[in-house]
């Protein structure tokens, strides 16, 4: 499955568009590009790929896999960027200014049982990072 992340990048956060193999899933909040800095930076345009990933504070979620220089990038419910993410990416289902959005544990629903079933049926799925100039 692929996994297509189309970014718009603001001072103060990162807002996108995923889709998955050509379909709408939700938008996308992160924080804005400051050269990658752990914490402070969303992750670089690239190709990943993700997994399933558990943890007490999050449950089952999403882990981006191999972002250069960084760990454990997450796709997990958050609603603003800058108090709420650590470079990680939160789905949203609607956005509401750079870096902000409503319904994120409602995306994050729709997305996490998207690749799961990618996932349960063997498929790899990538993600790949852009934006719009």
């Amino acid at each position: 499955m692929l996994l297509f992340l189309n970014r718009t990048y603001f001072p103060d956060g990162t807002n996108g568009q995923l889709h998955a193999d050509g379909t709408f899933i939700c938008y996308t909040i992160e924080l804005p590009w400051k050269e990658n800095e752990a914490r402070i930076s969303c992750i670089p345009e690239g190709i990943y790929f993700i997994r399933k990933r558990y943890s007490c504070k999050f449950q089952w979620h999403l882990e981006v896999v191999a972002v250069y220089n960084r760990q454990l990038i997450l796709f997990h419910p958050a609603n603003d960027a800058l108090t709420e993410l650590q470079g990680c990416i939160a789905p949203v289902c609607q956005l509401s200014g750079p870096g902000l959005g409503l319904m994120s544990r409602s995306a994050f629903s729709k997305l996490k049982t998207v690749v799961y079933a990618a996932l349960e049926r063997n498929e790899q799925v990538e993600l790949r990072i852009t934006s719009t100039l």
